[in-house]
C-alpha cells in the first residue's frame, strides 16, 4: 500500500470522526437538529461519512488557525506558547486571560463530552431492551 494513500485515509478518518463529533455535540444541543440527524443518519451512512469529513476538515483548520493565533500572540515569547505560570498545571493563569478562557472552554467541552457520553450509553441500553 502507497504511503501516500494510507496518510490519506488516516487524516480522511481523523476529519471524519472530528466532524461527527462535531455534529454530535450540536445534534444534542438543539432537539429539533437531533430528531433530523436521526433521520438523515439512518438514510445514508456514506453521504454522512462525507460531510462528516468535510465538516472535520473545516473545524482541523479552524482550530490550527486557533493554536496559531494564541502561539502568535504578542508578548509570547518565540517556543513558548503560554506566558503564565502556576505551580497547579490544571490552574488557569490569571495573568493570561486568552488562557483563563481556553482553559474555561476545555472544562466545558469536558464537561459536554461526559454528558453526551452518559446520554450515549443509556441510548444503548434503552436500544438493547427493546
Amino acid at each position: 500500500m502507497n504511503s501516500n494513500n494510507l496518510l490519506e485515509l488516516l487524516q480522511t478518518g481523523f476529519r471524519a470522526s472530528l466532524g461527527a463529533t462535531a455534529s454530535f455535540v450540536e445534534t444534542l444541543q438543539d432537539p429539533d437538529k437531533r430528531e433530523e440527524s436521526l433521520a438523515q443518519f439512518q438514510s445514508d451512512f456514506n453521504q454522512q461519512m462525507t460531510e462528516w469529513a468535510e465538516k472535520g476538515e473545516t473545524t482541523e483548520l479552524e482550530a490550527r488557525r486557533f493554536i496559531e493565533q494564541m502561539w502568535n500572540q504578542p508578548g509570547n515569547p518565540v517556543g513558548s506558547p503560554t506566558t503564565g505560570t502556576s505551580s497547579d498545571p490544571a490552574a488557569p493563569s490569571s495573568s493570561n486571560p486568552v488562557q483563563s478562557n481556553a482553559q474555561d472552554d476545555i472544562e466545558e467541552l469536558t464537561t459536554q463530552l461526559a454528558d453526551l457520553r452518559k446520554e450515549l450509553e443509556e441510548l444503548r441500553k434503552s436500544d438493547s431492551n427493546s
